[in-house]
């Protein structure tokens, strides 16, 4: 999504733990924080950091990564034909020497999932894209065959609302404008 408006970047994988309690919200700001954190442990340089975590959110329960086929098949059959909630989190981090900046927010939307047979669930699970996707679903990818519809941004869905964090690095006086 940075390629597409133009802000050049480097991918540095931070492998933090994951495991979190709490709400929705405070979840997905924590490990982008926590992510975010790790990442700065190891730039040594002056740098922006985003750090961005993203889950899915129904019935009061959260729904990460699946675990196997058979998880991400209970995953997609709880929500076929109703609605859920997307949350992501995202942590800017502006290294300027000793000093580091922070801001952070959180964006959710509704989606809505279309009638789904199990048949349609298996063979979506076939294609391998569940399994590295909170609540089983890419809706960049194949998964947008599921989706009725989204309340809200898309590019929250996708994991990273674009359109904020242009704000958000500009309030850090960050012009996204003129990168490329």
């Amino acid at each position: 999504m940075l390629d597409q408006v133009g802000i050049p970047h480097e991918v540095i994988v931070s492998d933090v733990d994951e495991t979190i309690d709490g709400p929705p919200d405070v979840q997905v700001l924590t490990l982008a924080l926590r992510k975010a954190s790790a990442v700065c442990n190891m730039v040594k340089k002056d740098a922006v950091i985003i750090a961005a975590d993203t889950l899915v959110y129904v019935d009061s329960k959260v729904l990460s990564k699946p675990e196997s086929p058979e998880d991400a098949f209970n995953m997609l059959q709880l929500l076929q034909g109703r609605e859920h909630i997307v949350y992501t989190g995202v942590a800017i981090l502006r290294i300027d020497g000793d000093r580091v900046d922070t801001e952070t927010f959180v964006e959710s939307a509704k989606v809505f999932f279309r009638d789904l047979s199990p048949d349609e669930i298996y063979k979506y699970i076939a294609t391998g894209e569940p399994f590295d996707k909170a609540g089983s679903y890419g809706v960049q990818e194949k998964g947008a065959l599921l989706v009725e519809r989204i309340e809200g941004d898309y590019f929250t869905v996708v994991g990273l609302p674009i359109a904020k964090l242009a704000l958000n690095l500009d309030k850090m006086g960050i012009d996204v404008w003129s990168r490329s």
